[in-house]
């Protein structure tokens, strides 16, 4: 009887302790996140990874459709001003309320932050005055009309003014008025700033190791499945995938092609995919007489004539890169969104690639026996882009140009970018906007901190007609009109070869059979969308 006893109490145990596990989920990420600060890096794994500490006003669904958050609702009161009614009853991890002075004091840190590699200003920047007739209602003017306001403010992560030692905030364009000062990015990384109002509270983060959340059960939104999340940047495709099949996460992303049939085929495992908003493209450096990495050309720059940038797209097989690097999980394109995306061009198709058009191009520029260039990527941030780096380097070698290839992490890429360390490189782009503005105004505008354009156009490009084109759709309400102008604004910018798309990845994710996950075109890894299955 004791015996029979023993085991039943063995039994209860291991249950217990399977319950136990299954309030834990595991996680391993393709990138590794530059920091906890929700305003430091508009950068996919940042930005995913924060949703779990921080709300914003609206929220994106899995296909970009806004949804009410910290707001519960908004409106276009006339032109030029719009009215938030905030959620009452919302409280940040330190137990204080949210009201309309959080938002204003956020209002007031974004365009702070210091060394920011990819500013969040241009989702802040059309706000010139923010008002609160109340704690739960926000009343902002911009100078213009701005359709596209609720949708950036999707980007905007909310933070405490009480726990970060604001008074009750007066906003201004230049200074803001009792906002104290400001927590540094360090602050954030440390936990000592990190309080939001989001399902998960931050335990610890450190780099190169693990990031780990844990449950906030006050959380308005309900109480999550998961109560302790862990994730792991496994950055290396190898390792994140045995991982997966020896148990150590529950979940991947952007699993490698050569083992997406291995794990298809295993049936202790899911596989889901979806097409993405993220281009994977090529950018050029305007600026410098002399680009880093280029020689043979006199001491010009060859980025300027609109004819080199048409002969490197022509040498560029993307179907070819789609087939035989990504496995076929991948599109070509054609312009820097998806066809069937707002303000896309719904016929836009990938170039073709023309080897002998390309000489010729670069004949009459100038060029017909080629030239030297470096081209930079990183290694460890998108879908295979350094085995895309080396080919395409191999198809510009094709037509006469030699080409060599600077790989290095992430990391090191973004700041080195930032600095125009490279003539041409590698990089991709994901829309959080869900629509055309977001690639135009952060990569294919002309630079202006002032109007908060060309925040990721390093390189300089500037183009008059593209610029003329999205200011007036960033003031055209009409939907049908705003689209088409975005769409030639897209156009201008793509026959003028001012960046060259390759291709919108597919996105994949792997997990236990026992686990549902749904794709995202904007790419975030979510632990709040991870459910047990049924």
């Amino acid at each position: 009887m004791r015996g029979a006893r023993s085991v039943a109490v063995a039994a209860l145990a291991a249950l217990w302790a399977a319950a136990a596990g299954a309030q834990e989920l595991r996680i391993g990420l393709s990138a590794e996140p530059s920091s906890m600060d929700p305003h430091f890096h508009n950068l996919t794994p940042n930005n995913s990874l924060l949703k779990h500490i921080y709300d914003r006003l609206i929220e994106q669904d899995e296909n970009q459709r806004l949804k009410p958050a910290l707001a519960l609702s908004w409106k276009a009161v006339d032109d030029a001003t719009w009215e938030f009614k905030l959620r009452p009853g919302v409280k940040f991890t330190d137990g204080s309320d949210f009201t309309a002075n959080d938002v204003i004091y956020t209002f007031c840190r974004v365009p702070k932050v210091e060394n920011s590699p990819s500013s969040f200003v241009i989702n802040v920047r059309a706000v010139i005055g923010v008002s609160a007739p109340d704690p739960h209602t926000l009343i902002l003017k911009t100078a213009q009309p701005h359709p596209l306001l609720p949708t950036e403010l999707s980007n905007v992560a909310i933070l405490s003014a009480k726990a970060n030692g604001a008074g009750q905030v007066v906003f201004d364009r230049k200074e803001c008025q009792n906002a104290g000062s400001f927590p540094k990015t360090e602050a954030f990384n440390s936990g000592q700033a990190a309080i939001g109002t989001g399902p998960y509270k931050l335990v610890r983060f450190t780099k190169g190791d693990r990031i780990i959340f844990e449950r906030n059960d006050a959380y308005w939104g309900g109480k999550q499945p998961w109560e302790r999340v862990v994730f792991r940047p496994i950055t290396s495709a190898g390792p994140r995938v045995a991982a997966l099949l020896s148990g150590d996460v529950d979940l991947i992303e952007n699993v490698p092609i050569q083992d997406l049939p291995r794990i298809k085929s295993n049936p202790a495992f899911k596989v889901v995919q979806g097409l993405s908003n993220r281009i994977v493209y090529l950018h050029f450096d305007y600026i410098d007489d002399q680009p880093p990495g280029v020689e043979g050309t006199n001491g010009k720059n060859p980025f300027r004539d609109k004819r080199v940038r048409e002969a490197i797209s022509k040498a560029i097989d993307r179907e070819a890169i789609v087939s035989r690097i990504m496995g076929g999980v991948a599109m070509a394109a054609g312009e820097m969104l998806p066809p069937t995306m707002f303000g896309a061009n719904k016929d836009a198709t990938a170039p073709k690639v023309d080897i002998e058009g390309a000489k010729k191009l670069l004949a009459e520029a100038g060029y017909a026996n080629g030239f030297s260039l470096v081209l930079g990527t990183p290694n460890d941030r998108y879908v295979n882009d350094a085995m895309i780096a080396q080919a395409v380097a191999q198809m510009l070698t094709r037509v006469g140009l030699k080409v060599s290839v600077d790989a290095m992490t992430s990391s090191q890429f973004f700041a080195r970018r930032n600095k125009r360390d490279f003539g041409l490189w590698l990089a991709g782009w994901g829309a959080d906007s869900g629509d055309m503005s977001s690639p135009l105004k952060a990569l294919l505008a002309t630079p202006n901190r002032d109007k908060g354009m060309g925040t990721t156009n390093p390189g300089g490009y500037s183009n008059p007609k593209v610029d003329a084109l999205l200011e007036q759709a960033l003031a055209t309400v009409d939907d049908e009109k705003r689209a088409a102008l975005f769409a030639q604004a897209s156009k201008a910018a793509m026959e003028d070869y001012g960046a060259v798309p390759l291709h919108f990845e597919m996105t994949t994710w792997a997990f236990k059979k026992d686990l549902t996950y749904t794709p995202r075109t904007d790419q975030n890894t979510l632990a709040m969308a991870v459910k047990p299955a049924p």
